[in-house]
């Protein structure tokens, strides 16, 4: 972007690229002056608010080319996340890049489940496909007396993960490489939590500018989306303590599959609840 022009000017030109490549829809969709802001307070290494604070501010010519490359990017599809590094969860910022899937808002309902169903006391959790760490970080945050496990079957992802850990000083968490319950023989867990992947491999939302940014083995499972679901809910009396729970996000029109899974799979107390957006988010089941 040209040099010698005011922060006003920049995210005006910034929302004008972002509403163009929506309108090709090939880019965000209803997030442009957000991004925008997100983008050149980054560049900046300022927040939202000194942005409109000081509209009349003209950055330098190396930041507003550098702010132009990353609209650029972000009209691409690439996630902010992925633009910027890191994704605010929970109470902390993750680092995060294209080997991790993007933490999502309502994620979080997983992980106040968990809170809500865990012992009080010592307790031993596992977070099955960490990615981030996200889920895991969180719980180790609110319950310092909880032995956390997460596992990944990319060793990239739990690289990242291992990062956000020692970032945020969250030391009592065992990373396990492997596919689901590999690493785990011979164990057994008060609660084991997932976000597993649960997009059908046929789904359109696949070729999603944004999606196709992320890693698509964190994405999609199988013809209905639910290979990976039923893999855990099968494997997983076996790593139970007895009236442990099984917490799983899955897609908003899975929640009925889901449930009916894990009560043909003999689990007790099945419920899902609702994400702050209305949607079937998660279910949860407890093992007799």
């Amino acid at each position: 972007m040209a040099a010698n022009l005011t922060i006003d000017a920049l995210l005006t030109l910034g929302v004008n690229r972002l509403n163009g490549a929506r309108k090709r829809d090939t880019g965000p969709r209803d997030t442009s002056v957000l991004d925008a802001e997100l983008l050149l307070a980054h560049v900046l290494g300022k927040n939202r608010t000194y942005l409109r604070a000081h509209p009349e501010h003209a950055p330098t010519s190396e930041q507003a080319h550098k702010y132009g490359d990353l609209v650029t990017r972000r009209a691409a599809g690439e996630p902010i996340a992925y633009i910027v590094g890191y994704r605010d969860f929970w109470t902390f910022t993750l680092a995060v890049n294209p080997g991790v899937l993007v933490p999502r808002p309502e994620t979080e309902l997983l992980v106040e489940r968990a809170l809500a169903l865990g012992p009080e006391g010592p307790a031993a959790v596992a977070d099955l496909g960490t990615g981030s760490g996200a889920i895991a970080l969180a719980l180790a945050s609110e319950r310092p007396q909880w032995s956390v496990t997460a596992v990944d079957i990319s060793r990239s992802a739990l690289s990242t993960a291992r990062e956000n850990a020692a970032t945020l000083a969250l030391t009592r968490i065992e990373f396990l490489e492997g596919a689901w319950f590999a690493p785990l023989k011979n164990r057994l867990f008060h609660v084991i939590a997932s976000n597993p992947p649960y997009v059908s491999e046929s789904d359109a939302a696949l070729k999603d500018a944004t999606l196709q940014h992320e890693p698509q083995i964190a994405l999609a499972s199988g013809p209905d989306g639910l290979s990976a679901i039923r893999k855990i809910i099968q494997a997983a009396p076996d790593y139970l303590e007895p009236q442990g729970w099984l917490i799983l996000e899955h897609g908003s029109g899975q929640a009925t599959a889901v449930a009916h899974e894990l009560v043909g799979r003999g689990f007790g107390h099945v419920r899902s609840h609702r994400d702050l957006a209305g949607h079937w988010r998660l279910t949860e089941a407890q093992w007799r």
